[in-house]
């Protein structure tokens, strides 16, 4: 199997994979200045960031509220159990 692929490749019926010294990678197009760093993408980071612990907050208190309720709701009477 492989033999055959060889020669097929050989008789350029199958074109070949590029060369990795003429491909450039798709994620590093320029090195990155850490003297002047880009304040807006930094802000969405931030921002996104205390966003979401907002949230995990807001939805942690109403979780203990609606425990709280949920426990104080529960009576424990002889004639219910």
């Amino acid at each position: 199997m492989a033999a055959g692929l060889r020669a097929v490749r050989r008789w350029g019926l199958v074109a070949a994979p590029p060369s990795l010294a003429f491909t450039r990678s798709a994620f590093v197009v320029k090195k990155a200045n850490n003297a002047q760093p880009n304040w807006l993408r930094v802000g969405l980071a931030f921002g996104t960031s205390a966003a979401l612990w907002a949230l995990l907050i807001k939805q942690h208190n109403e979780d203990v509220t609606e425990y709280e309720r949920r426990k104080a709701g529960a009576h424990k009477c002889k004639q219910c159990s």
